[in-house]
């Protein structure tokens, strides 16, 4: 049985979707020119741009094919954050467990 996928991660597929089709006309490619370049398939690229539901693998095989590759790596950085910044000297915890009552604490 397949989940529903929440409204905010349905907005941030169709806004990576689209960030992705700007940057592939920024650079003058044809969707077909991106797949070649990815490794994936054309109708991979056009769901990518559509917001459909694509791999992770996916999305960073065309990012890399479209020069945005360590941009969006560099995106997730921890340590580029207010909160990674403040911690940043602190040891992270080997995992993190939750508790009875459902927060997780390390």
């Amino acid at each position: 049985m397949t989940r529903p996928v929440p409204r905010a991660v349905e907005r941030a597929q169709r806004k990576l979707g689209s960030d992705f089709r700007t940057w592939r006309r920024l650079v003058r490619l044809t969707a077909e020119q991106v797949a070649d370049r990815a490794d994936v398939s054309r109708d991979a690229v056009l769901r990518l741009e559509k917001g459909d539901g694509v791999t992770l693998e996916t999305a960073l095989r065309v990012a890399r094919a479209l020069g945005r590759l360590e941009s969006l790596a560099d995106a997730l950085d921890p340590y580029e954050s207010d909160v990674g910044r403040l911690r940043a000297l602190d040891e992270l915890p080997q995992r993190v467990r939750s508790t009875r009552s459902g927060t997780a604490h390390p």
